[in-house]
């Protein structure tokens, strides 16, 4: 963790410098949620996300909780790649590689702690990265393997309904997604 001098656009490390994670979990990436009290970082070989509150003022995380991106069932190899909070704050998305799902939970609005509440098929394989759109209706997915994009219409008030649509292109191995915002 750094602090930014906004007048000179220099960074100094933090006190303390950085967080602690899970030993060998392997931090992939990171989201904050927009009330600006939690941050969440995805585990790509713990296979794990990390559910932190942000101290703004002294810019310190404290580990609230680990939790497994995979149903309990599942037994095969697996890594993870992306995460992404949703606009409204409600939920929470990590993608599984090798599982070939996104999964899916709730946040306390409270705690900032998370709840698994499943994982859906991306319709492909190795599901890379992916990206929310701005309205949270929709979730797109790059599955690198198998180079398509497929698009998911999501229910931004409950969640729970994620739905696959007729949309999707073949693109040679995506490996990221942004929605780039109107002039």
């Amino acid at each position: 963790m750094y602090k930014l001098d906004p007048t000179g656009g220099k960074l100094s490390p933090d006190d303390p410098p950085y967080a602690a994670v899970t030993p060998r979990g392997g931090p992939r990436h990171f989201d904050g949620h927009p009330n600006g009290k939690f941050v969440y970082v995805i585990q790509e070989i713990g296979l794990k996300v990390s559910a932190y509150s942000y101290d703004k003022a002294r810019g310190v995380l404290t580990e609230l909780q680990t939790i497994s991106t995979l149903p309990k069932e599942f037994s095969g190899e697996n890594d993870t790649a992306e995460i992404h909070v949703a606009p409204n704050g409600k939920f929470l998305y990590a993608s599984n590689r090798g599982h070939d799902s996104i999964a899916e939970f709730s946040i306390d609005p409270k705690t900032g702690q998370l709840a698994f509440l499943h994982t859906f098929s991306t319709q492909g394989k190795t599901p890379r990265n992916f990206e929310l759109d701005p309205t949270g209706s929709r979730l797109l997915v790059a599955n690198e393997d198998t180079g398509d994009i497929f698009v998911f219409r999501l229910d931004p008030s409950d969640g729970r309904e994620m739905l696959a649509t007729d949309d999707s292109v073949k693109v040679p191995s995506p490996v990221s997604l942004r929605f780039v915002p109107e002039p």
